[in-house]
């Protein structure tokens, strides 16, 4: 058997066919392409251009193994759908021909298996056509009617490596598939199919089990009707659960149970399996007997699930999963719902206990979704001889009521720090609403949390449901976008491995993209929105709102870097920085100034607010006094000598401050958040080129056709708030005060009380030179924040800041030096 020679060829065949479900001219030019190279009839005598297509299918499923094959079946159903009314149809014709040619290619590879120099191949290649064949049945069984006897002999191929479950599994996959639909199929060949799969489900493990039971249920149920056949199985393993249930009641140290674990694991398994695809309650089954089947095996199941050894409470719960199924309204009794949520919400609780609950909620929703779908191709063909009634009410009812008792639970899920969990948790959730059975914005907050995941797949899928949302309920998104901002903060902390490392909310990669920033893609097209939103963020850091502080660090990372694209974004921005900062701050200076001691020497009644301001805590006021009272021009030579009395000034507030250093803590954790919004401010003002000018000038209210032009962005221009970091590193809300912190922190409010001094910058001198209050300013800024590079952390002078703006593109109006 031939290698095959065109491996390139196979890996942009993948690469292209991944495509499939692309935008509508993309998934065109795939389907014409495969259309051409794979579902085009091939000349009966050109077998080596058959063997070539037939190699280049199968080596494209094998590479796909790991990712799936949801690509085939898409492209297999668009292409035979687009002919459905053509009256020439190549795709079908090409089909036949494939899946011909595919079973004379097993054939070949199984003669050459005992040639043990090129087994593995084969193997692969067995493997590689079986699975095509098993695909093309999905897509249209009726091509495999014909072969279905050729195929039922590998029911009983030894298994020895892994290759060999995968057959077997494959076969039984197809023969569920295509034996319903033969007509007249012999006697000897259904009792032979029945006697294999049974043989199969008694001699292996859980994949094959699975699938063989499957294949009974389809042959039993809808061709032999041999129920006996299937009672004798139940019977079996349902006995012995039962004997091993009632001897560990007896004695619950007994050995017995850890003796006989192995068939306790595979009845609990089987069990579970059987009632999915059998109704035991059925006549057929029971007979005439009273007993309520399906309330025994939940009893059986239930008591297993409570074991001390995890493995069987995980066998039990996958058992009440496949139960579940056949008998959706079990879902509903108490000791199911307190075993689930308990599971789900337990922090405690085993990960692979949390996993199987996920995946069984996964599973039924997902065969609920096969359901609807047959019922609905069903109606189709009947809908014109019926009444106009909708099919499948029922049970989405049924599974709509299921999905509400579990949301919250599967929702919290999303803090788990196993990424697993966090996987499962959003594949219900996407199932749920893709189902509609949930009204989506009570999700909306959570996938905006899930959008942050660090795996690219997961993030993904949560934008995508989001968008689909969107497209669906428009406002929705806004709406919840702040809760969302919010709760993927939480997500994040439950995600961090290192707690000592404060939560940070943008990506550690060249791109240090905001973590948030297809949430905020979403919302900046409508400008009422965004600004909502931005403003919503920007209240955060309010000293009312008592946000924790690596919450606000969190949101700032998010606001440095998200992708704006007009100046109108960032100004916006800046401007309610300014008026938080002014409303914020002097609430701060205020609460600090009340809880200091004041100096007697100096108690006397200030015959203005800023005369009791300096009185009470800068130990200089007649200094301060002359300073505000002299003009601008002598004031700036005043300030550039104003260095020396820092440590007077220091040393005086020292004096004032009371015993208990609680508002000193109070004063460092508030003020964070005005630092974060300074140094916001500064990232912004640096990474886009304004200058201060421009910052004041700008008004929200005026036309948005102003500010519409794109942003200059600079590069290298990095957000660190040093402060902040160092802040939240030290844990200083929660250690012991040193005089050396209390010295910084005092500093730090001095800085402030500077700052809030010369909050609105005034207009250049005559001259060109900067005004002092200005270098005040600025020199206050770069004290608060750490020094460091004007780059990254201080104000520029006004100069670098104009040129900045003539760099940035500036607006019209800008004032003549």
């Amino acid at each position: 058997i031939e290698q095959p020679t065109f491996p390139k060829i196979t890996e942009m065949c993948v690469k292209m066919i991944r495509r499939v479900n692309d935008e509508e001219g993309i998934k065109k030019l795939v389907n014409e392409t495969f259309q051409k190279l794979w579902f085009t009839p091939t000349p009966h005598h050109d077998k080596e251009a058959m063997t070539r297509k037939i190699l280049n299918i199968t080596d494209v499923v094998a590479a796909c193994r790991d990712t799936g094959y949801d690509w085939f079946e898409q492209l297999l159903q668009n292409l035979l759908k687009s002919e459905e009314d053509a009256s020439y149809k190549p795709v079908k014709k090409a089909c036949t021909q494939l899946v011909d040619n595919l079973v004379e290619h097993i054939l070949k590879y199984e003669e050459s298996l005992s040639d043990s120099d090129n087994k593995g191949v084969n193997s692969g290649r067995l493997v590689a056509c079986i699975t095509t064949l098993f695909l093309f049945s999905k897509i249209r069984p009726q091509l495999m009617v014909k072969h279905a006897m050729t195929m039922q002999p590998y029911l009983t191929t030894k298994c020895s490596t892994q290759n060999d479950f995968m057959v077997i599994c494959n076969v039984a996959k197809i023969l569920e598939l295509v034996v319903p639909l033969m007509e007249h199929p012999s006697e000897t060949f259904l009792a032979t199919i029945e006697e294999d799969l049974m043989k199969l489900i008694i001699k292996y493990g859980m994949t094959v089990v699975q699938h063989c039971v499957s294949c009974l249920g389809a042959v039993v149920n809808k061709v032999t009707q041999n129920y006996k056949f299937v009672w004798a199985c139940f019977n079996r393993y349902y006995g012995a659960l039962s004997k091993l249930k009632n001897q560990h009641q007896e004695d619950p140290n007994s050995t017995i149970l850890t003796a006989n674990k192995p068939a306790l694991l595979r009845s609990l398994f089987t069990v579970g399996a059987l009632c999915r695809h059998f109704d035991f309650d059925q006549e057929d089954f029971k007979g005439n007997s009273k007993v309520n089947i399906k309330d025994k095996v939940l009893e059986l199941l239930m008591y297993f699930t409570k074991h001390s050894d995890e493995e069987v409470q995980t066998k039990a719960i996958i058992g009440l999963g496949f139960a579940f199924i056949q008998h959706p309204s079990l879902m509903f009794e108490q000791e199911v719902k307190t075993l689930y949520n308990s599971i789900l919400s337990d922090k405690n609780c085993s990960v692979n206990l949390k996993i199987q609950v996920l995946k069984n909620l996964q599973t039924y929703l997902q065969e609920e979704d096969t359901r609807m779908q047959q019922a609905d191709r069903d109606w189709k063909k009947v809908a014109k001889q019926e009444d106009l009634k909708e099919m499948g009410d029922i049970s989405s009812g049924m599974s709509s009521s299921i999905m509400q008792l579990y949301l919250k639970q599967v929702l919290e899920a999303f803090f788990h720090n196993q990424s697993s969990v966090r996987h499962f948790a959003l594949n219900v959730i996407a199932l749920t609403l893709n189902q509609g059975l949930i009204h989506p914005v009570q999700c909306v907050p959570y996938l905006i949390a899930m959008g942050t995941d660090p795996e690219p797949s997961m993030r993904n899928k949560a934008d995508q449901q989001l968008v689909e949302i969107d497209k669906k309920y428009a406002g929705f998104i806004h709406m919840k976008a702040v809760a969302g901002m919010k709760m993927s903060y939480q997500v994040q902390q439950a995600i961090n491995t290192c707690p000592k490392d404060p939560v940070r909310g943008f990506r550690h990669d060249e791109s240090s993209s905001a973590l948030c920033s297809h949430l905020y893609s979403m919302i900046r097209g409508n400008r009422q929105h965004r600004r909502a939103f931005l403003i919503s963020l920007l209240n955060l850091f309010d000293d009312t709102a008592k946000t924790e502080v690596n919450m606000l660090l969190y949101i700032a990372d998010n606001l440095a870097c998200f992708p704006y694209q007009t100046q109108e974004e960032p100004l916006f921005i800046m401007h309610h920085i300014d008026i938080t900062l002014s409303v914020s701050g002097s609430n701060l200076l205020q609460s600090f100034k009340e809880s200091m001691v004041k100096d007697k020497k100096k108690d006397r009644k200030p015959s203005s607010e800023e005369e009791s301001e300096s009185d009470s805590n800068s130990g200089s006021g007649s200094e301060s006094e002359a300073e505000a009272s002299k003009p601008r021009r002598l004031r700036k030579r005043v300030d550039s000598d104003s260095d020396s009395d820092e440590e007077n000034d220091i040393n005086a507030v020292m004096k004032c401050l009371p015993e208990n250093s609680a508002p000193l803590i109070e004063f460092a954790n508030v003020s964070q958040g005005i630092l974060l919004l300074l140094m916001l401010k500064q990232h912004l003002k640096n990474l886009c080129g304004f200058s201060d000018s421009k910052i004041q000038k700008y008004s929200p209210s005026e036309s948005a056709k102003v500010y519409d032009k794109a942003i200059n962005r600079k590069t290298g221009v990095h957000f660190h708030p040093k402060q902040t970091l160092d802040f939240l590193r030290s844990d200083m809300a929660n250690s012991k005060i040193t005089e050396e912190v209390k010295r910084s922190i005092v500093k730090q409010y001095l800085d402030f009380k500077l700052l809030m001094e010369h909050l609105d910058p005034d207009e250049e001198e005559e001259d060109g030179e900067v005004s002092a209050s200005t270098n005040a300013r600025n020199k206050a800024i770069t004290s608060l924040l750490g020094g460091g590079s004007p780059k990254n952390n201080a104000a520029e002078t006004e100069d670098d800041e104009s040129d900045g703006e003539d760099r940035g593109g500036g607006t019209s109006g800008v004032r003549r030096r």
